[in-house]
């Protein structure tokens, strides 16, 4: 199913998604910004959290400037194809997400933080597009990495739903699945605000904060 602009709205089944490549994109050692490590192995109690909130260079600008991040990176996940590059994934034939890995220090508590950041850069009852970004590629999903995130994950979108009905929106569409894998993207994506101040990206939330209690975390 395509928009009238040509841009897929369905994620394509794993026997229609593209071959892929067996080789991974090469990205820099260090975080452009943070000046640390971007690749494994990571220090001890550094943590993984994978998200997807549409375009992945101001997602990840809103997660490498929050407190206990390590760091960022921008790639690829929840689809099929190995190792995809932008175009591919930009076509639909993947059936990956724009997504940002943050690597993370504080456990549980701080991932609730994580969580509450990702509700509030972005609209998550969109479907397959943030704002005027139309794609499967621009979907809203978390993508958890034990069962620890997939429980908070889950009643955070339960949580942020009953805020979001209250205030007259429609259903939050967010996916919350197991990461099957986290993909880099290409390196030039790598903190692409920072590298492109005058970019653009459209990020924005619906304004509605994620409040967050003792009996939540």
């Amino acid at each position: 199913m395509f928009n009238e602009f040509g841009k897929a709205l369905t994620i394509p089944g794993e026997d229609e998604a593209l071959p892929g490549r067996s080789t991974s994109l090469k990205i820099a050692a260090n975080h452009f910004v943070l000046g640390t490590s971007t690749q494994e192995p990571f220090e001890e109690g550094v943590a993984v959290a994978i998200f997807g909130a549409g375009c992945f260079w101001g997602i990840e600008k809103k997660f490498w400037q929050l407190p206990d991040v390590f760091s960022t990176n921008v790639g690829y996940a929840g689809g099929y194809t190995p190792n995809p590059t932008y175009e591919e994934v930009c076509s639909g034939a993947t059936g990956h997400n724009e997504v940002v890995r943050v690597l993370f220090s504080g456990g549980l508590e701080n991932y609730w933080n994580l969580l509450k950041n990702f509700w509030e850069v972005h609209d998550p009852t969109q479907g397959m597009r943030q704002g005027n970004d139309v794609g499967t590629q621009y979907r809203s999903g978390i993508y958890y990495v034990n069962e620890q995130q997939k429980v908070a994950a889950e009643r955070s979108r339960e949580i942020y739903n009953s805020a979001l009905s209250k205030k007259g929106y429609g259903e939050v569409t967010t996916e919350v699945l197991p990461l099957r894998q986290f993909y880099f993207a290409e390196d030039y994506h790598q903190q692409y605000l920072a590298k492109n101040p005058a970019g653009y990206c459209g990020v924005g939330g619906t304004g509605i904060d994620f409040l967050m209690t003792e009996e939540v975390i």
